[in-house]
């Protein structure tokens, strides 16, 4: 049986605050990539904005348990990811064949990194 306290204690602690992260990066990554495409200054602004709260919450996940080298390969993996499939459908960037192998391959690390 699971103690629902325990859980309760271990989403707060680092799942939520690393969700919180990726949404930042994602946020700021779409800013990051308008910028490069209209230069405005404004949306420079937003983008390092993005950047600088995401690592707020990635400060208190390593401070509440989630390890570095666990929690920059989950954090790097799930961004990455999110990441192409904006960039496929909203940026119509490309991937080619060797690159959606490396994406399952990640997909797949993933699921071994959280296997406990």
């Amino acid at each position: 049986m699971v103690n629902t306290a325990v859980c309760y204690t271990y989403l707060m602690n680092w799942i939520v605050p690393l969700s919180l992260l990726v949404v930042f990066e994602i946020t700021a990554d779409i800013f990051a990539k308008e910028w490069s495409l209209k230069q405005t200054p404004l949306i420079w602004v937003f983008a390092i904005g993005s950047y600088v709260l995401g690592n707020m919450f990635w400060l208190y996940a390593l401070k509440n348990g989630l390890g570095l080298g666990k929690g920059a390969l989950i954090f790097a993996i799930v961004t990455a990811i999110i990441a192409i499939i904006i960039g496929v459908y909203f940026y119509k960037e490309s991937v080619n064949r060797v690159q959606m192998i490396g994406i399952v391959l990640g997909l797949v690390s993933l699921v071994l990194i959280l296997w406990e």
